[in-house]
């Protein structure tokens, strides 16, 4: 099934506003197997809508709009489709008691008479119920083309596309798709593919499929079969020649990042964490406290920026921040031995460095170094990230739970560099 997505709204065009409910609409459309061939934005006028309608029409099985779905003048998506396909507008009682129940409720928003257009969709529709906001989307087919209307706030849009249209899409094909993605860090996109590319180029039903990830890589394998269980199959030994072909640079499958994947383990063991972050700003404590859980491990953290802040709390001596300097390999250490022993933490993360604009004179920016203590041994991984200040406070916060799952993992934190403890 070929699939264009046909995003709805001037403030798209205009850049206030980005366009996140294309992209994650995508990523997970290619898990069911659903080639998404080309992504079109159109502002809110009838006229360029309706073209853009009449060549998605043309070309793709399967069209799906975002946006346009509420109660202004400029919502206009419904009208225009229907029109397009030649359906007429149809009221939906249901749907006009929910408005009124949900404005009933939320007396903080005022109830206008134009809320009711919401509750008009194109006739014989498959209607989407909004649970996580006001207007409802739908599905419908004509003419072999199906399409699928979702509301534009992401917080709509995605819910109601797992909740409402991965259903309604599954239902078009006996087959069953299933999907792994396998997770990789520590090796660039380019370099797995060309690992990879003949196997890649090869395969037909599973496939393979590389997708660059803000630093790591993300293979998703995919097969359709008749049952789950046969689909399955068909991946599993796709994954494990990947696995084998990557080794540790894989460091799971189907888990959302390496900090949910430590997470997970540490509360397994019974472990606790801390983190003393000077680069950083605090990004290596709020990415693992957004997770669900993080409370029964992470105990803790320091954002020890300047160097007496590093002295009064971690208990650095201020002799060796002198003479090795901030950015260093035996401050980095001393930083994770210091936040474990100072929240009484199992282990300690720690990362200093230049994120720029400027360096310090010794070291270039984006020289970081990333540590980690168990209270027997101190690991220090030396990087050297280029430039973009935002982008090296991010990576050196991957590499930290990099470091960290790999110890967690059983392999080698930094094979060739460790400080042992004191």
């Amino acid at each position: 099934m070929n699939c264009e997505i046909l995003s709805v709204g001037t403030e798209l065009l205009l850049g206030n506003t980005v366009n996140t409910d294309a992209a994650e609409l995508s990523d997970l459309l290619a898990g069911l197997g659903v080639n998404v061939f080309w992504h079109t934005v159109v502002g809110d006028n009838p006229k360029r809508l309706a073209e853009a309608v009449a060549v998605a029409r043309a070309r793709a099985d399967l069209i799906i709009t975002t946006g346009g779905l509420g109660p202004t003048y400029d919502d206009l998506t419904k009208n225009v489709l229907a029109e397009c396909f030649g359906r007429k507008m149809e009221f939906h009682p249901e749907e006009a008691e929910f408005l009124k129940a949900w404005f009933a409720k939320n007396a903080s928003t005022k109830y206008t008479d134009n809320n009711m257009q919401q509750a008009y969709l194109p006739e014989n529709c498959t209607v989407f119920h909004n649970d996580w906001g006001t207007a409802p989307g739908c599905a419908f087919e004509e003419g072999g083309v199906h399409v699928i209307m979702l509301p534009g706030p992401p917080r709509e849009c995605v819910p109601m596309f797992k909740a409402c249209a991965v259903p309604y899409i599954k239902g078009l094909s006996d087959d069953v798709i299933f999907s792994h993605q396998i997770k990789v860090f520590g090796i660039g996109e380019s370099a797995v593919e060309s690992l990879l590319r003949s196997e890649m180029e090869r395969m037909q039903n599973p496939t393979l499929a590389t997708y660059a990830k803000f630093g790591e890589v993300m293979l998703r394998v995919t097969a359709k079969a008749g049952t789950q269980s046969e689909a399955e199959a068909m991946c599993r030994p796709v994954v494990e020649h990947v696995r084998d072909v990557l080794g540790d640079k894989v460091y799971g499958v189907d888990v959302p990042s390496m900090e949910a994947l430590a997470l997970g383990i540490m509360r397994e063991r019974g472990l606790t964490l801390s983190a003393a972050e000077s680069l950083t700003g605090g990004l290596i404590g709020e990415r693992f406290t957004a997770l669900a859980g993080a409370s029964a491990v992470f105990k803790g953290g320091a954002v020890t920026y300047c160097d007496e802040v590093k002295a009064a709390l971690l208990g650095i001596d201020p002799a060796l921040i002198a003479d090795k300097g901030a950015v260093s390999h035996e401050v980095a250490a001393a930083m994770a031995q210091g936040v474990r022993k100072a929240v009484g933490a199992d282990m300690g993360l720690s990362a200093t460095g230049l994120a720029g604009p400027d360096g310090d004179g010794v070291h270039p920016v984006g020289t970081v170094f990333v540590g980690l203590a168990d209270g027997d041994t101190v690991y220090v991984r030396e990087l050297h990230l280029g430039s973009g200040r935002a982008r090296i406070r991010q990576l050196a916060a991957s590499h930290a739970f990099d470091m960290l799952r790999r110890y967690l993992q059983g392999l080698d934190v930094v094979p060739e560099q460790y400080i042992p403890a004191e």
